[in-house]
């Protein structure tokens, strides 16, 4: 096995009872850092420091992600204007948070006979979040529910 010491210096390849006289001798542990290399690859290290700052950047990295959810808002077809612009600004909101939305249209019993009462408002909502938002795809029938999903605007 290739062994590298405990400052760094590479000792060369050795055999494995040498490499942990090595270890012993220094008060510290042989680790493989690469098993697939051939030969593998072996450090003199401190493990338990070693296992206990990989978990912290680990830690530290998971900090730093945003994670993106989809938020779902409801509309029906024939919605009143207050109703509709109420709901503009949580989209709104949403998008300004990162977070991507789901406009869904909800259709009841006569209403599936004028689905372009639902298009309609899809496209209201399009060009009310004109350059805040932009729509991922056209809008999907599923079932009695139309919905269509928006995006916060890519970043440059």
């Amino acid at each position: 096995m290739r062994l590298i010491g405990a400052s760094g210096e590479q000792v060369g390849v050795v055999d494995p009872q040498t490499a942990l006289a090595q270890g012993r001798e220094a008060g510290l542990d042989v680790v493989v850092i690469a098993e697939q290399a051939s030969p593998p690859v072996c450090k003199v290290m401190d493990f338990g420091k070693w296992s206990f700052e990989k978990k912290k950047k680990e830690h530290d990295s998971k900090k730093k992600q945003k994670v993106t959810q989809v938020k779902e808002v409801k509309f029906r077809p024939n919605i009143d204007d207050h109703d509709y612009d109420f709901k503009l600004k949580n989209i709104v909101r949403f998008i300004e948070e990162g977070d991507k939305v789901k406009a869904t249209i909800q259709f009841r019993g006569r209403e599936m006979s004028r689905l372009d009462n639902g298009r309609k408002v899809l496209a209201k909502l399009a060009h009310d979040l004109e350059g805040k938002a932009h729509a991922e795809g056209n809008a999907e029938m599923l079932g009695n529910r139309m919905h269509l999903i928006f995006a916060p605007p890519k970043k440059h």
